[in-house]
């Protein structure tokens, strides 16, 4: 199983590349997609880590994968300027399992 980065800035892909991630940079709603269809076409990528600014450029996209679809798992981690993940987790979680928590 590997990993496959979709990041909004280059920083961040080179640190994940430095960690044997590959992945991809993005910064519009088409290359997110684009990225996306990339990522699920490889059968060997189990976990689609995304930066927190393109989940929230393409809400719909991510929600419906995760909806919809049991690969990959779609985790979304902090850019390099930060950002509450575990926030945007706990909502994801609570949505999950129907709870709040």
């Amino acid at each position: 199983m590997k990993f496959f980065l979709i990041s909004d800035n280059i920083d961040t892909q080179m640190g994940m590349r430095l960690a044997g991630i590959e992945g991809v940079v993005a910064h519009e709603a088409e290359e997110v997609e684009a990225a996306v269809q990339l990522a699920v076409q490889d059968p060997d990528v189990g976990i689609l880590l995304v930066t927190g600014k393109l989940m929230n450029l393409c809400p719909a996209l991510f929600n419906e994968r995760k909806r919809n679809y049991k690969r990959p798992l779609i985790v979304e981690i902090p850019d390099r300027h930060g950002g509450d993940v575990g926030s945007s987790l706990e909502r994801y979680i609570g949505e999950a399992l129907g709870i709040r928590l």
